[in-house]
């Protein structure tokens, strides 16, 4: 790997830890459109690639969290099975759809839950 895309990558993967431990978000939010953007991977390789970055990510942070006393580990087990099971089959539909598609999936989602955030997100 070029010097640049290291550099590149620990940009992003700087950002995407900070966005990650204050929101609980980074992969898909930070690391798809970077990933797309910087280093001109498609966007099924962006996606599988920032899903396989955020393992670190969020056992570090679910470590800290833990020992700050924050995060329920009943919900957290129980939402990680199902989202563990569903996952599975989606990863499918990962490969199914066109890259166009995806990033049209992505963007509507992402638009959608900024909207309901802002405007409809408790404070």
């Amino acid at each position: 790997m070029p010097a640049f895309s290291i550099f590149v990558c620990l940009g992003i993967g700087s950002v995407a830890g900070v966005i990650a431990a204050l929101c609980g978000v980074g992969g898909g939010v930070i690391m798809v459109p970077c990933f797309v953007s910087f280093l001109g991977l498609e966007q099924k390789q962006a996606v599988a690639t920032s899903l396989m970055a955020m393992i670190g990510t969020a056992i570090v942070t679910s470590v800290q969290n833990q020992r700050n006393g924050l995060g329920d580990w009943k919900l957290a087990v129980c939402t990680m099975i199902g989202a563990m099971i569903v996952s599975w089959f989606a990863a499918g539909w990962l490969k199914a759809l066109s890259n166009e598609r995806l990033t049209q999936v992505f963007g509507t989602f992402l638009l959608i839950m900024g909207v309901k955030m802002l405007f409809f997100g408790k404070a």
